[in-house]
């Protein structure tokens, strides 16, 4: 095992060892039914916090060489699917955390050429009888290696698009990341399956398309796969019952990400803190300032200060269009760009039924007020601070 080539099942081990452990095991089913097939390229974004990474390391351990997780599936839900143990454990798993690679280095050059070189010496060192033809290219080395042991490459790309939320305004490094990806992915033979995390849809990247191959899964469209975005209300209300917590008060604090193919949606990692300090408080901010959300509903488009006082006072949904927002996080037409990008970012949530957008819960509440009173709103501001110290 290796840290990028088959990197085993440990760190899912972990997870399922954790005191709250929600089965969203029903996931590697549908990833095995698209396995090796023109569906084969799935990326899946949401908000932070939301267990993207858990799934990552879940579909590692499912699919890696070079361990047996056999027993730490048993008894969840993959394992009484008909497809659990054809798949269990048979591919060659490329893990990126593309985060990672970014931390390290200070630029776009230096962190592919990173990635690169720890990639193909963990090829070389897991099979020294392969006579790779250019070590120093790593595409080719992939396909050599494929050649010769006929194992097909299940990648794993999480963070995919740290690129883009760091390097916001920087066009040239934004392309040569996606040229990178279309050259590792696109077309390629030697890979069965690709499943790639982020916060960010990656539809349209200005007119770069380069990775049009992927079914993409969001915040506004989860499809059948809605279920494993969050915590399910069955599942939450089971986890108050264990836990003697009220339900209809969590459901205040952290319900409101309605998918229109499971219904209500819980932050798993806001309700995972309340159940085990036995308190309802804000979580999920901690990862996060309200700063990063003022920037967005500091921007001076027509109608976007009404659309957040609405929902702040109690409007059930502020209409939307979805469909024009390029998926970065600094081209802006319209309120409504902006307002699809806080979908996107746990800001708020999306009935696509209504094509309407409303602030979840309390939890998210309080992070539009603590913005708005640290902004310059005019009397909006001056009328919450009085409030507060009422």
């Amino acid at each position: 095992m290796g840290v990028y080539l088959n990197p085993g099942n440990e760190k899912f081990f972990q997870c399922t060892n954790s005191e709250i452990y929600v089965d969203k095991t029903g996931l590697i089913r549908y990833c095995n039914r698209v396995t090796n097939s023109l569906q084969k390229y799935i990326s899946m974004s949401r908000p932070r916090r939301f267990g993207k990474s858990v799934a990552a390391d879940m579909l590692a351990a499912y699919y890696s060489r070079g361990c047996d997780s056999r027993e730490l599936f048993e008894g969840y839900e993959i394992s009484k699917d008909e497809s659990f143990g054809k798949y269990l454990n048979q591919y060659n798993v490329l893990f990126l955390n593309m985060q990672e690679f970014l931390s390290r280095t200070d630029s776009m050059e230096r962190m592919l050429e990173l990635l690169k070189n720890r990639v193909i010496r963990e090829l070389a060192s897991e099979y020294p009888q392969v006579d790779f033809f250019d070590k120093q290219d790593l595409i080719g080395c992939m396909q050599d290696l494929y050649s010769e042991v006929r194992i097909p490459y299940i990648l794993i790309i999480d963070e995919w698009d740290c690129i883009f939320r760091e390097y916001k305004s920087e066009t040239g490094a934004q392309k040569m990341y996606l040229d990178f990806l279309r050259d590792l992915l696109k077309d390629k033979s030697y890979i069965a399956l690709c499943y790639m995390t982020g916060i960010l849809p990656i539809k349209k990247y200005g007119t770069h398309s380069a990775l049009n191959m992927f079914d993409e899964f969001s915040m506004t469209f989860q499809g059948e796969l809605a279920e494993y975005v969050g915590f399910a209300e069955k599942e939450v209300r089971e986890l108050c019952e264990r836990y003697h917590m009220d339900f209809e008060e969590t459901k205040r604090w952290y319900d409101g990400y309605f998918l229109e193919d499971a219904g209500s949606i819980y932050n798993p990692r806001s309700v995972v803190s309340a159940m085990r300090f036995g308190k309802f408080q804000y979580y999920w901010n901690q990862t996060e300032t309200f700063e990063a959300l003022r920037a967005y509903i500091d921007l001076n488009f027509e109608g976007l200060k009404d659309a957040i006082i609405d929902m702040i006072n109690g409007k059930n949904g502020v209409p939307v269009n979805v469909h024009s927002f390029t998926n970065d996080m600094v081209t802006f037409y319209s309120k409504d760009d902006v307002l699809t990008l806080l979908v996107h970012l746990g800001y708020l949530g999306y009935r696509s039924d209504k094509e309407e957008v409303f602030i979840p819960n309390h939890e998210i509440l309080n992070e539009y007020v603590n913005s708005i009173t640290n902004s310059d709103w005019g009397e909006v501001t001056e009328a919450l601070k009085n409030s507060r110290k009422l």
